[in-house]
């Protein structure tokens, strides 16, 4: 049992009472448990702030909360602000209600909007053959008499939503396009109502349109792995790749670029997803190098989080092989921080391993580097004109 916990039998309290607390700071997310590794916890997903939840135990830095009768997460003691008691009743014999739905759009995205009484914790996840969106929001119980639609709604072919549990209220949406284009949800402080924002496809897939944006793996005091005989650093590799990359689409016509870092800058990862988020970017390509226990081990790999996503990364991955490199695999579920906002399409690019002797040599090679770069944006033109078939 937690520290607070303790205090609170010390104090008198028993288990038939829990902490209500709310979300603070920029960047909460929920985990699945309390399992840890270099990557950090199985995620859930991202919060807004200032949504409530009910501490129900304490382990280490992390507090337990329950979301539902069947629910639970973790959350950072950091990313909490503990509000006070209430009686431990189970959450599906609250009275909390939903309010009715809108569907629209404005002259760049579609919204839906489900009106609730106060801010409780939700999970997203996106579903493939149909593309939709499906939201689940905790602890609530549908009081939907109807969801309005307008015809501004360009992305949104569809909305419904299902009584999955007593008290879990799921909310499906679902888009006109195959491809995922990214997605975001917060609460509207004015009305307290949950915005579900859809990125729409863009009217035309030329890649001269599109706002790209390019992270250079680890920089400054995070150097990443070193190469196996020359003893490079990875944070100096990844970043004249992100360059050349830049380059590469510049010739191409791309005029909106954004680079997280271009030179050798600490950069934490809420601090790169912040500077991302601002960007709104409509694509996000993470440039890494590969390292292992052993010196055999060697090949290219693309990583991606959300099956939505996968298409861009299988691109990249496919063209990558034209270099002749080993193929390490397209890896999904990946619980890398970029990995995580559902905003935009992202891949990241594992693009050889400095721990081989083989692959090193290549990752030396400025031609090399160049032909990496060109491969890349092959592969975002891959992905684009399949949509257009």
């Amino acid at each position: 049992m937690g520290a607070l916990f303790l205090l609170m039998a010390a104090a008198g309290y028993t288990q038939d009472s829990v902490w209500l607390a709310r979300t603070t700071g920029p960047l909460p997310f929920m985990e699945y448990g309390i399992g840890d590794d270099r990557l950090g916890g199985a995620k859930i997903g991202y919060l807004d702030s200032n949504i409530i939840v009910r501490v129900v135990d304490s382990f280490n830095t992390d507090y337990k909360v329950r979301l539902s009768a069947n629910h639970s997460a973790y959350i950072a003691k950091s990313s909490l602000i503990l509000l006070g008691r209430q009686a431990n009743r189970p959450v599906a014999h609250n009275p909390h209600l939903t309010g009715n739905i809108k569907v629209y759009g404005d002259t760049a995205s579609d919204y839906v909007l489900v009106s609730l009484d106060e801010r409780y914790p939700y999970r997203s996840y996106q579903l493939i053959d149909p593309s939709r969106i499906a939201v689940d929001i905790f602890g609530v119980t549908s009081n939907t008499n109807w969801i309005t639609q307008l015809r501004t709604a360009k992305e949104i072919k569809n909305t419904w939503y299902e009584q999955v549990e007593d008290d879990v209220f799921r909310v499906y949406i679902q888009l006109r396009h195959t491809q995922h284009w990214g997605h975001a949800i917060s609460y509207d402080s004015a009305s307290r109502r949950l915005v579900i924002r859809i990125r729409r496809q863009p009217v035309v897939s030329d890649i001269r349109k599109l706002r790209i944006a390019i992270d250079a793996g680890h920089g400054g005091d995070n150097s990443g792995a070193s190469g196996a005989t020359s003893h490079v650093l990875e944070k100096e590799y990844t970043l004249l790749i992100a360059e050349q990359l830049q380059k590469t689409l510049k010739l191409a016509g791309v005029k909106n670029i954004f680079m997280t870092r271009t030179k050798d800058t600490s950069l934490s990862m809420p601090e790169r997803i912040a500077m991302l988020k601002q960007f709104d970017p409509h694509l996000l390509v993470s440039i890494h190098l590969n390292s292992a226990g052993s010196d055999t081990v060697q090949g290219t790999s693309t990583y991606y989080r959300y099956i939505g996503f996968r298409p861009l990364s299988m691109a990249i991955l496919n063209r990558m092989l034209t270099l002749g490199l080993k193929e390490y695999g397209n890896v999904g579920s990946f619980n890398f921080s970029l990995s995580g906002p559902t905003d935009y399409p992202n891949a990241l690019v594992e693009v050889a391993f400095l721990s081989n002797p083989e692959d090193e040599k290549k990752i030396l090679n400025p031609k090399f580097r160049k032909a990496v770069a060109q491969k890349i944006y092959l592969g975002i033109m891959d992905w684009l004109n399949e949509m257009k078939q």
